[in-house]
């Protein structure tokens, strides 16, 4: 069974296009109007393995919040859908990844049970045209409509370009650990028999 998702969703406000392989080979194809975005979105599929196309027109004459927060919540969509019923995924995933000065920790468990710890404050208020408050919004967005248990600790802060990026490749790898399928496991990973 080939584990992709394709979800559309349009509002007022955004209207997105969005294409995931799980079981890809790290290819992309971005456009979200918010470039610090697409090259965020980039780093996830490439590090993940995750093959990703997204198509996001949004309101960015307003600011970036719906657009990030929107495509947030569709890439939820997408991983929860290509995962069907999760039989064989390992579930568990967890990374530390440096970058420069910084340092990151993402554990993540795909539950079906929705929640995220963020712990960082940015000591500037965007990169690019990003909002660096957006950050958390967009992993709460995911990890809600994923239904992802969800953990981001930067151990090390520095320069916001450096912390974004970590967490994201965290993410990714995390992610791509969870989603990787174990023989050992006959059905889903849990004492209940489902998730």
């Amino acid at each position: 069974m080939e584990r992709k998702a394709n979800i559309n969703r349009k509002t007022k406000e955004t209207d997105i296009s969005l294409e995931l392989n799980i079981d890809g080979k790290g290819e992309s194809n971005i456009s979200s109007g918010v470039g610090f975005l697409d090259h965020m979105l980039e780093s996830f599929a490439r590090h993940g393995l995750f093959d990703l196309d997204v198509k996001c027109e949004g309101d960015l004459i307003v600011d970036c919040h719906h657009t990030i927060e929107d495509i947030g919540i569709v890439l939820g969509q997408a991983i929860k859908k290509a995962l069907g019923d999760k039989k064989q995924i390992v579930r568990f995933g967890s990374t530390i990844i440096p970058m420069d000065e910084s340092l990151v920790l993402v554990s993540l468990d795909l539950s079906n049970r929705p929640y995220l710890t963020f712990d960082y404050k940015f000591d500037v208020e965007r990169v690019g045209y990003f909002d660096t408050e957006m950050v958390k919004e967009f992993f709460y967005a995911i990890s809600y409509s994923a239904g992802m248990n969800l953990h981001i600790k930067v151990l090390e802060g520095g320069n916001a370009h450096h912390v974004i990026e970590a967490i994201f490749k965290a993410f990714a790898k995390s992610l791509d650990y969870a989603t990787l399928k174990d023989p050992r496991i006959i059905d889903v990973l849990s004492t209940k028999g489902d998730l």
